[in-house]
């Protein structure tokens, strides 16, 4: 067996050079009733070939999002992704390549990021990114610590439209660390008003553009009451390609933004590996987690990429880290760069029109079912419907015919029960009037 190598004699072998007459003398320290008596219930060993084929068939149940008319968001978005990027990506000095921690030889590395970051910075409207990081959650838990950094303070407000495993991330990473989280109830219509939750011990607020349920608000007023009273604006954005389209965070006066990149250059992949963004103002740079790429110029005076900072656990003043984040979505952040790329600003933002001229067609086309009431005002590529009975079964007969409707509220807020009639679709560009047709089908039969 390739991953099962050691054979009995192996493991008399090394029991002797460590002096344990057997495998259950190792764990002498641990408590008899901590301890299993049998084998957990799974299945033993098994060949190569027998494993792939269990496998296999397990794979076949799945329904992938491509193969099916697909309506799935709240965060993980299906949009097409350029061969030519994958075709680049898989460069052996692209897919191979670790920490650049010796620029003389990272040079492409270290441009990329450069790139990445520049891209980053311009589609938010803030004045400095990072070199990525793990995926949007972590970067929005990460943006909630750098904010209690920079205002010495421990109190958090958290938007009733931000994602409910945003939310959750964050109450996980600041749990420890003295942080009171005072979270909102769903803001299902769009209509929250969080100036009364703000006051001078408040360290950020917390919102999502566009909102969980698809809402799209301007929180310039919000972001002017919170520098009132001291406390940063935090925007977070699920589906980056919204920005091709709507006013940057950054024109609002956000403080920090945070960001899922995997619509651009990243298939859905089961739910990772993603990619997080992230961008704060200027004078908030030396509080960032991560690592900052800058240009430089060498002792011949020729154009240079360096770690302008690495404000990581790892490095060398490890007491000093803003952060535990030991690496990056390196693979996924260049992935991002070369789509963008691609797209160019033009195209970006015909991208962004695409998607929102779909989501207003399929809109359009839920309304006229009967049962069934889209209750968003604005959206860009994703709102929230109204069903006349519970989502979450009507969801579950419709994948049955092979049609992934959405994502029931109810999944992620399983103990309101008064919104357990709510579904939230999404529309890409690779959205085709078929599709639609296909939902708006199933839906009339349905609900």
């Amino acid at each position: 067996m390739r991953y099962l190598p050691l054979t009995d004699v192996d493991r008399s072998a090394m029991l002797g050079d460590i002096g344990a007459p057997s495998i259950e003398d190792l764990f002498r320290d641990v408590p008899v009733a901590a301890r299993r008596a049998r084998l957990f219930d799974l299945p033993l060993h098994a060949g190569e070939l027998e494993v792939e084929r269990h496998l296999s068939a397990l794979a076949a149940r799945n329904i992938a999002a491509g193969s099916v008319p697909s309506f799935l968001g709240a965060g993980a978005y299906r949009h097409h992704v350029p061969a030519a990027v994958d075709h680049l990506i898989q460069r052996s000095e692209f897919l191979t390549s670790y920490t650049p921690y010796q620029p003389e030889i990272s040079q492409g590395t270290l441009q990329y990021l450069f790139e990445f970051q520049t891209q980053v910075a311009t589609i938010t409207g803030m004045d400095v990114a990072n070199a990525s990081m793990y995926d949007g959650s972590t970067a929005c838990a990460e943006a909630v610590l750098m904010a209690g950094r920079v205002t010495k303070r421990r109190r958090i407000v958290l938007s009733g439209g931000l994602h409910p495993h945003y939310r959750d991330v964050v109450k996980t990473m600041t749990g420890s660390a003295g942080f009171t989280v005072d979270v909102a109830a769903a803001d299902v219509f769009g209509e929250e008003d969080l100036a009364a939750s703000i006051d001078k011990t408040t360290a950020c607020v917390v919102v999502q553009y566009p909102s969980f349920f698809g809402h799209v608000r301007d929180y310039a007023t919000l972001s002017a009451q919170c520098r009132d009273n001291g406390a940063l604006l935090i925007v977070a954005v699920t589906e980056i390609v919204s920005l091709g389209a709507l006013k940057p965070p950054g024109d609002m006066g956000a403080d920090i933004v945070v960001a899922e990149g995997q619509s651009l250059g990243n298939g859905l992949n089961f739910g990772g590996p993603y990619l997080g963004l992230f961008t704060a103002c200027t004078q908030y740079v030396r509080q960032m987690p991560g690592r900052l790429c800058g240009e430089t110029v060498d002792a011949d005076g020729k154009r240079g990429y360096v770690l302008t900072l690495s404000t990581r656990e790892q490095h060398i003043r490890r007491e000093k880290a803003t952060s535990n984040i030991c690496t990056n979505s390196g693979l996924c952040a260049l992935a991002f760069c070369i789509h963008l790329t691609l797209l160019g600003g033009d195209g970006f933002g015909k991208l962004a029109a695409i998607n929102h001229a779909n989501a207003v067609m399929l809109a359009d086309r839920l309304s006229g079912v009967k049962g069934v009431s889209v209750i968003n005002r604005t959206f860009f590529n994703e709102f929230t419907v109204r069903l006349r009975s519970p989502a979450a079964p009507i969801v579950e007969t419709l994948a049955a015919r092979r049609i992934l409707a959405g994502v029931p509220i109810s999944r992620v807020y399983p103990e309101r029960a008064d919104l357990a009639d709510l579904l939230l679709v999404a529309a890409t560009e690779v959205t085709t009037t078929a599709d639609m047709e296909a939902l708006v089908g199933g839906l009339k039969e349905g609900v």
